[in-house]
């Protein structure tokens, strides 16, 4: 199973005429049925979607029906044990917390795969690895 960051939802909804071959494989990812994600991507997801100064902003109401079905895929909660993880994940990589915190959700459902424009395409945490679907 891979695991999706908040940057393919993004790039799913993107009407931004320079992200369009982004959007379009966005959507062929996740098309797929072997995807999971976390509450953090979501809540992330929703937050930017709808942020006033994004220019292709999308409504409340789409995001919710949006966050309704990404919730096909599995989806991992936060939980204590998880925040610890990240905590030691920041720390040993040298990465933000929700970086860290995507990566330790990723672990938590077994996935070897994050898909991630925002870390490293090719570098691995420890058995996470993430690559950047959108390289060109």
């Amino acid at each position: 199973m891979r695991f999706v960051d908040t940057n393919v939802l993004l790039y799913a909804v993107s009407r931004d005429r320079r992200e369009q071959d982004k959007a379009e494989r966005a959507n062929d990812i996740l098309a797929a049925r072997d995807l999971s994600l976390s509450v953090q991507v979501l809540q992330e997801f929703y937050v930017q979607a709808t942020r006033d100064s994004r220019p292709d902003a999308i409504t409340h109401d789409q995001a919710v029906r949006l966050i309704e079905s990404f919730r096909r895929f599995p989806v991992q909660d936060m939980t204590d044990a998880i925040m610890m993880a990240a905590l030691a994940t920041r720390q040993r990589f040298m990465v933000s917390y929700w970086d860290a915190a995507v990566i330790e959700a990723s672990r938590a459902l077994g996935c070897e795969v994050l898909l991630s424009e925002d870390l490293g395409d090719g570098q691995d945490y420890a058995g996470v690895r993430v690559e950047n679907p959108f390289r060109g």
